[in-house]
């Protein structure tokens, strides 16, 4: 990087402490385990305690035992003297007890014995260190807790036996060297030595202060550094740049003046001998003051009279003891900027406040991030006028505006008042420009929504709607329940909220009564959300409850009565009308997704990384990228809290141009993509890249919250095959849990790009960059529904020219989207079927030779009902079945005759996307029910004016990554089922229970993998079984099989919802929360909740869970919407009929792989190999998608040569195998070829099929005996259910073919590869016989499936990422419910 050219001052002001000082905490094994060697424990903790510094307030000790839980011998305060702690440890006795719970032991020290109330001194620097005696394998998991430990910068030695799990050990401690194992307890002393001298190590590298007297050299030196490398960037001169440098504590000290030096190497000499002054606590508002008033004067050399840029960067690792809020605005009142760098232990609070934004605020958690913040802060440039600009936020204009009105029996003869009321505010509001949205709801014991914040849009409308409002009625009165549901159903995207676009939200509540309930938590809840409430009540409404409920005291305003309101409308009005942020006019941007329909859960934020293509195979298409870039990023939500954006270019190496905490705003991120220029360079090295990114941009240092549980994503753009190998780098970024999306043009390799993928199916391709525009995400089916009546016969030639050009826009030549054409009146006739064309030509040509039909009348509903029934079916080529988006297009010029409400409800319940386009004969009301929601009833006041509104309409089938990126399948869930079981379910409870049992099976069950707990619950709440109890799937189907019905009257869900928050949801449970493992809760229940279930689920929503509420019977569906995630969440089914729901058919055929020996010994045999695989694809029915077939080649490692998923027809893989080249090498390593093709073929992502219960078969092709060992690979193979046949010449080893082959009949011998042709009839009975034939199901009852259709969606059931979606078998169990 060059050094800047603009002239500017900087001030370096720099703490670190000094103290010599730890807090020791040993927790020793308390279970039975030890009981025989904790006489040895006591007495070596003794002795280390001997060795520390306690008389003088220097050093703390702490004793834990644990077995099942902890319990504390002694906290760090407890005591002041070593004789003390002593005494202590002596007099000590065993706790005994079992199981031993590690993990939540590591949790119990986190919280309750490290804490500052019990003697901690992690705010005040001092280093913490723990110390782990385990004599056996923990009953919980440990990693999390662990981890924690780890964050808190807590450094963990453990010391374990041979009884105690080394993996374990090793997580547990700060650094696998920090593990010691020993035979058992009593040798234990042999130890001493090695840990004390580790326990120096470790202070002696600690983060900031060392114990052992004198400050890390290490951590010196980089503080030194940090400085040194800004400063060797800086253009150093008296017309130029100039720099200072403060140290501080408890009083400042300065170590040169801005015009102590004129020239860059006088300054860097004066750092290489400059040392850091100590001390034990600071002054950091001191230090402020001191450099405002002593360092930013004319007589040290501040330039600021001039209107040089002046710019403090504080350096700070402890909260202040003194006020730092005078001292920053009396910096700031000076004129000069200030960037803080907190380390460590700095206190995030204070970092906020001294920084000028949040952009400007950094921490680091270790010293060697301190480069990092180095090239963050450089990459702003620090230029004055470009800090201030990014601090300017442009906010959109306009409000969104609720009115919450009390509609209880105590208001209806006031109620015309609050009508009109509502009428004059509406007045105010600017709608008809889009400004200003209105929603109105009405409340009594329950809210009812009038009309959603996008339901109108124009202020005739809006008005009209009020005038018509009828008073709801009804008692007592839940303002509470009221508020929260506006919260969660109102105050949200899908109604129309524009908060997540930093639109100011406002609620009004007029309130003529006491609530019934509490308004505390709801009321606060609506203010963490930003919202803006003004609270009215009449002299019956109590007043402090209004005040609580309003944003602030004064927002809140009384009258005597309704009719006194017009008294208090301009007050209200005026503050209102305050709420207007002007800012540019953005323009109203409406871009909708069909990914969307899809996406299972929205992030709420994501860490998003850009990696570029910057090598010359990209100079021409390089401004489509950065179009591209930017074009994605305005659909993000950008911010710290939201999402963060990082760009990376590469060709030969790596370049980082932001990371993902340099920007906080879309604004600069935009601009900075407009300004990136393309590098250049001929080697591509992706496979560097990848892990560049993966260790330097995907990190707490670099902005990345992994950690915190936010959505990693890589979107890759490559023009050409890489250089160097991506296999390594592609995998430790999926181990990772980072989804990475590639987008290959030009020379891309589709099989690279696939490597590097998450999924095959998210390596997208185009042929150019310059193509990027119109790239999809998904596939979709779309249906025209044509008005062919008698009103529309002139215009229909300009029908048929916009389902010409939508059309057009579509992508059937690849087979991804499929059309039909239906044209009605007074019925409905089909032109062609999703299935009839399977080319753009041929529909296109149909479609310029539809006639008009002709007929009257209208008949839409009719019309609706027919699509659904006739050609949203598999049979018509439907593919709804697969998660395919499905799409109906209507186009109308006239009111039907029969009602559309019915059939367009059963479209919505099937999932159908429908877009309503009415010309001005059309009724604008019925297009609004008939569309998916109101947004999509389009008008025109003909359809000759089609093409105005044809661009709005396209885009909805444009591609939107920032959509399909929330829509991502998660590689692992964590699962919790809460099941209903009191009386009301008894008759339904094997159909629960049988339900929990296919979505279990259609899971990915292991411990790095999909989680399941199961509980019911009546009264109170039973486990079952917790997240980590179980690994396997087959003891999760065992478990859930001999479930017992709990019974009980009483149905107390909040308590049930509250416990599993509390209970299950937890580290010690088995929840991977922590580690960004999404969290997912499937309530099943009966009947209506006996307690209340708001605060439970509000509890749950913001921790992250998703919630899906399955009601049946008695269930009380508004209480399943709250408690749900969304409202869509909420699904409701007759419980006998769940199992109907869940009937698949089971695809035929097999997923055959080849694995070749392409080693150096069979180069001259290799023409027969190919002729054998070719010979053996041509007996396979791939063409009607029975059979799919993959091919790898080995020696020293694998390569695939195409995957099961690669292609679809037999011609396309007889040509790839004829072109097949030897692939050479040495030695063979055929155990790691077979652990290979397990691993990376016979999984969903690669095509295999086996989740659906389709056979898989690997035939083995051998020239030589393996240099590995091949038994566990082969008897892996054998667990997962391949079916191996292994082939071998005579160089091959018999017994190692006979091991690898599934049985030893299944092993066969050849001379040479030559010979092939001799066996090829053997093997192929064998493989035929394989076949596994299934009879076709009968469809499912109408009304059923789409709930469980939408469930799968919701659970991301892809098993490990496919996308096609799968339902559990289980029609045959169908016939023990005679509903069905």
């Amino acid at each position: 990087m060059g050094g800047f050219t603009f002239s500017t001052v900087f001030m370096f002001l720099v703490f670190i402490a000094d103290l010599k000082k730890s807090d020791v905490v040993f927790l020793i094994d308390g279970s039975y385990d030890s009981r025989n060697g904790f006489e040895q424990i006591r007495g070596f903790i003794g002795k280390m305690v001997d060795s520390l510094n306690i008389d003088d307030n220097r050093d703390q000790v702490a004793v834990v035992q644990f077995s099942r839980d902890a319990t504390v011998n002694f906290y760090l305060n407890s005591y002041s003297s070593k004789n003390d702690v002593l005494n202590s440890i002596r007099t000590m006795r065993h706790k005994f007890g079992r199981p031993l719970n590690t993990g939540k032991a590591l949790e119990f020290v986190r919280d309750n014995v490290f804490g500052t109330s019990v003697g901690g001194r992690h705010t005040d620097m001092v280093p913490q260190y723990l110390y782990v005696f385990s004599g056996g394998r923990s009953g919980d998991d440990v990693r999390g807790p662990a981890q924690s430990l780890k964050e808190k910068g807590i450094k963990t030695f453990s010391i374990g036996t041979q009884n105690a799990d080394t993996l374990e050990m090793q997580t547990i401690s700060s650094t696998p060297a920090h593990y010691f194992p020993v035979t058992n307890f009593n040798n234990l002393q042999s130890l001493h030595a090695r840990v004390e001298a580790a326990l120096s190590g470790a202070q002696e590298t600690t983060e900031f202060p060392s114990v052992i007297g004198k400050m890390s050299t290490t951590n010196e030196r980089q503080i030194w550094e940090f400085v040194g490398e800004f400063v060797k960037q800086l253009e150093i001169g008296p017309s130029r740049v100039q720099v200072a440098l403060t140290q501080y504590s408890t009083r400042p000290t300065t170590n040169f003046l801005l015009n102590t030096y004129s020239l860059k190497d006088d300054i860097l000499n004066h750092l290489r001998g400059a040392e850091l002054t100590g001390g034990q606590s600071v002054n950091t508002g001191e230090a402020l003051d001191y450099v405002t008033n002593n360092v930013f004067t004319s007589s040290s050399g501040s330039r600021i009279l001039q209107g040089i840029p002046q710019i403090l960067i504080l350096l700070s690792g402890m909260k202040s003891a003194d006020d730092v809020s005078g001292p920053v605005e009396r910096l700031r009142d000076a004129g000069i900027v200030l960037f803080s760098v907190g380390m460590n232990n700095a206190d995030s609070l204070e970092m906020d406040r001294l920084a000028q934004s949040p952009q400007m605020k950094y921490f680091v958690n270790q010293m060697s991030d301190l480069m990092l913040v180095k090239q963050q802060l450089l990459s702003v440039k620090l230029n004055m006028s470009h800090v201030l600009c990014s601090l300017a936020e442009r906010q959109p204009t306009g409000r969104d505006v609720v009115f919450l009105l009390d509609g209880s029996d105590g208001t209806r003869t006031e109620f015309p008042a609050v009508r009109d009321f509502v009428q004059r505010m509406v007045d105010t509001l600017s709608v008809d420009d889009s400004r200003d949205r209105v929603a109105v709801v009405q409340y009594s014991r329950d809210a009812a929504v009038q009309f959603y914040l996008n339901t109108y849009t124009t202020k005739a409308e809006i008005l009209d709607t009020v005038r018509g409002l009828r008073h709801k009625g009804g008692r007592p009165l839940y303002t509470g329940a009221a508020l929260q549901y506006v919260r969660d159903n109102v105050f949200t995207a899908s109604a129309g909220s524009r908060r997540l676009e930093g639109v100011p939200q406002v609620l009004i509540l007029l309130s003529g009564a006491r609530s019934v309930d509490s308004v505390d938590a709801p009321a606060s809840a609506l203010k963490q959300l930003g919202v803006l409430t003004f609270a009215i009540g009449t002299r019956n409404a109590d007043k402090r409850e209004m005040q609580k409920i309003a944003h602030e005291p004064t927002h809140a305003v009384s009258v005597s009565e309704f009719n006194d309101l017009p008294n208090v409308q301009q007050q209200l009005q005026s503050s209102v009308e305050a709420v207007i942020v002007e800012g540019r006019d953005q323009g109203k941007v409406l871009l909708f997704d069909l990914s969307s329909c899809l996406s299972s859960v929205d992030a709420p934020k994501k860490d998003i990384v850009f990696l570029l293509d910057g090598s010359d195979a990209t100079r021409n298409g390089f401004p489509a990228m950065r179009d591209f870039v930017e074009r994605v990023v305005e659909k993000l939500n950008v911010g710290e809290n939201k999402d963060r954006v990082s760009v990376v270019q590469y060709s030969r190496e790596p370049e980082v141009h932001f990371y993902l905490n340099t920007y906080n705003t879309r604004a600069d991120i935009v601009d900075t993509v407009r300004g990136l220029r393309h590098r250049g360079g001929r080697t591509l090295n992706t496979g560097a890249a990848l892990q560049y990114v993966r260790d330097n941009v995907f990190t707490n240092s670099s902005g990345s919250r992994r950690l915190q549980g936010v959505p990693q994503m890589l979107i890759l753009l490559n023009g050409g095959r890489s250089y160097d190998n991506v296999d390594a780098p592609a995998s430790a970024l999926k181990q990772q849990g980072i989804v990475v999306i590639g987008i290959g043009a030009g020379r891309a390799d589709s099989a690279e790009m696939q490597k590097i993928s998450s999924d095959p199916t998210y390596a997208l391709s185009v042929s150019e960059l310059t193509d990027l525009p119109s790239l999809k995400c998904v596939n979709v089916d779309v249906v025209f529904l044509l008005d062919g009546s008698d009103g529309t016969r002139t215009e229909f030639p300009a029908v048929r020219d916009f389902v010409q050009r939508m059309v057009d826009t579509l992508s059937v030549d690849d087979s991804r989207d499929r059309v039909a054409v239906v044209q009605y009146s007074r019925d409905a006739a089909v032109q062609f079927y999703l299935n009839t064309y399977t080319t753009k030509a041929e529909i296109l040509d149909t479609v310029r030779g539809l006639r008009h039909k002709g007929g009257r009348p209208l008949y839409t509903g009719a019309a609706l009902q027919y699509v659904r029934d006739n050609v949203f079916t598999a049979s018509a080529g439907s593919r709804r079945l697969e998660g395919v988006p499905q799409v109906l297009i209507l186009l109308s010029g006239a009111r039907s005759v029969d009602s559309v409400d019915a059939p367009a409800s059963a479209l919505k319940q099937l999932g159908v996307l429908t877009f309503a386009i009415g010309t001005r004969n059309a009724d604008k009301r019925e297009m609004q029910k008939i569309a998916h929601e109101p947004t999509h009833a389009v008008s025109v006041f003909e359809f000759n004016d089609l093409p105005n509104v044809q661009q709005q309409l396209q885009k909805v089938l444009l591609f939107d990554l920032s959509s399909c990126l929330s829509s991502v399948d998660a590689p692992k869930k964590d699962i919790v089922f809460l099941l209903d079981g009191s009386d009301a379910t008894r008759n339904g409870f094997p159909a629960m229970r049988d339900f929990v049992e296919r979505v279990v099976e259609k899971l990915n069950v292991g411990e790095n993998k999909d989680r399941v707990s199961v509980v019911q619950y009546s009264r109170e709440p039973e486990v079952h079984f917790y997240l980590n109890t179980y690994n396997t799937r087959a003891d999760i189907v065992d478990t859930v099989r001999g479930l017992r019905h709990r019974g009980g009257r009483t149905l107390n869900t909040g308590a049930a919802l509250q416990y599993v928050r509390d209970n299950v949801f937890t580290n010690s449970s088995g929840s991977r929360r922590l580690q960004g493992v999404p969290q997912m809760l499937i309530l099943l229940n009966g009947g209506r909740s006996y307690d209340n279930v708001d605060a439970p689920a509000s509890a749950l929503k913001q921790q992250g869970i998703v919630v899906i509420g399955i009601g049946a019977g008695r269930a009380d569906s508004a209480e399943m919407q709250k408690i749900s995630s969304d409202p869509t969440y909420a699904l409701s089914l007759n419980m006998s009929h769940v199992l109907c729901s869940l009937a698949e058919r089971q695809p035929t055929g097999r997923d055959v792989v080849f694995l070749l020996d392409g080693s150096d010994g069979t180069r001259t045999e290799f023409p027969a190999v190919r002729d054998f695989v070719q010979r053996m694809v041509d007996t396979l029915s791939v063409d009607d998608s029975r059979d799919r077939v993959a091919v790898v080649q080995y020696s020293r490692d694998a390569a695939v040569q195409f995957y099961l998923n690669t292609y679809t027809t037999k011609a396309e893989i007889l040509d790839t195998v004829r072109g097949l080249r030897h692939k050479g090498g040495r030695p063979l390593y055929t155990g790691a070829a077979l652990q290979y093709v397990r691993d990376n073929v016979f999984t969903a992502s690669a095509g295999s099929r086996r989740l659906e219960g389709v056979p898989q078969v690997l035939i083995l092709l051998s020239g030589a005996r393996s240099v590995d060992s091949v038994d566990a690979p082969a008897s892996a193979l054998k667990q997962l259910g391949v079916l191996t046949f292994a082939i071998g010449t005579r160089n091959a080893d018999k017994r190692e073919m006979q091991k690898i082959a599934h049985e030893p009949t299944h092993a066969v011998s050849v001379s040479e590869f030559n010979d092939l042709p001799n066996v090829q009839q053997q093997l192929q009975s064998s493989v035929e016989a394989v076949i596994v034939e299934v009879t076709p199901e009968t469809p499912t009852a109408p009304g059923t499936l789409p709930s469980a259709e939408v469930l799968q969606l919701i659970l991301w059931t892809r098993s490990e990422g496919t996308t096609s979606l799968q339902t559990p078998p289980g029609v045959g169990a169908c016939k023990a419910f005679h509903r069905c």
